[in-house]
């Protein structure tokens, strides 16, 4: 009997073994590398798709924050993390624009990773602090050239979406003003709203808070169309820099070499994450727009975006300091 006890047990083990590996997915507490300090639109996200990922799978998904050099730290310690589908990344904007602004890097972004799909694109916003005495764009540009590297303007980091923002601003209109690079977004809307700096670019799900408690001023988008959801905001491209358009993504990726069952599980439940009303409803306000594309469609996106965003870092002359 024993020894008929040790061969099923054996069977039991092996045929576990055969299983997909989809099957046995998650096994264990799944992190989230968000590249960026909390607060920001990129944390805000992973949080809200993390919650609900854990709530389907009963296992934790913890956002994990590493923020520095131009997301580059969190976008290195994910792209040599195990293949095996415990860890997820959120590739953004920065990470297309990194290649062309940084002269070497230690990841690279089609070759290190295996992308799921384009979570939520979110359009940029211009703020000033209350303080500046101007209501829209052209006043600002006209501020700005009679006081020549008096106005400050924040980002989120060298070589951020919101620095190469201001640098393209800067470069249509003709106006010298002072960069500020923040760790983040919570430090960067820290200050301008506390008016130690006054002009800043920043991403629409994490500045309009603050444009609606009146704690910021809005002078334009930075879509080319207006933002369904505050389309009394006008676009930086109607006031006077036509063809202005920039703007962030979110996404979600692994390590290359995780399974192809296990891509296919998590864009399956991604999917189906960010389809629910209840998380449409609450960042839809904020101007998040949701995608949820194939991964052959986010990988072909990825390959222009870092086509377009190298475009725009030699034309506008932005670089690492």
């Amino acid at each position: 009997m024993r020894t008929l006890v040790r061969v099923l047990a054996a069977s039991a083990i092996l045929a576990l073994g055969a299983l997909p590996a989809a099957a046995q997915y998650p096994a264990k507490p799944i992190r989230y590398i968000v590249a960026y300090t909390p607060g920001g639109g990129a944390d805000m996200l992973a949080r809200a798709v993390g919650q609900k990922l854990s709530e389907a799978w009963g296992q934790q998904v913890l956002v994990e924050n590493r923020p520095g050099a131009g997301t580059n730290i969190g976008s290195e310690v994910a792209a040599k993390s195990p293949p095996d589908g415990h860890t997820l990344f959120m590739p953004t904007v920065a990470n297309a624009i990194n290649p062309t602004l940084y002269p070497r890097l230690n990841y690279d972004l089609m070759k290190d990773f295996s992308h799921i799909t384009n979570l939520a694109k979110v359009p940029g916003i211009l703020v000033v602090h209350p303080s500046v005495p101007v209501k829209n764009v052209k006043e600002l540009v006209a501020l700005a050239k009679a006081q020549p590297n008096q106005l400050r303007h924040g980002s989120t980091g060298i070589g951020s979406p919101h620095h190469l923002a201001g640098e393209i601003f800067k470069t249509m209109s003709g106006v010298k003003m002072v960069h500020v690079p923040y760790k983040g977004a919570s430090p960067a809307l820290i200050d301008v709203v506390a008016g130690h700096i006054e002009v800043y670019f920043g991403a629409m799900v994490s500045t309009l808070p603050h444009v609606k408690s009146g704690r910021l001023r809005a002078l334009g988008v930075t879509r080319l169309s207006r933002v369904a959801a505050v389309p009394e905001i006008p676009t930086i491209s109607e006031q006077g820099l036509k063809g202005f358009e920039t703007g962030s993504w979110f996404g979600a990726s692994v390590p290359a070499g995780t399974s192809r069952d296990i891509i296919a599980k998590l864009h399956k439940e991604i999917v189906r994450i960010i389809a629910l009303p209840e998380l449409r409803d609450r960042m839809s306000a904020d101007g998040t727009e949701f995608v949820g594309d194939t991964p052959e469609q986010f990988t072909a996106f990825l390959k222009v975006e870092i086509e377009k965003w190298g475009r725009a870092v030699k034309a506008s002359g932005a670089k690492v300091d």
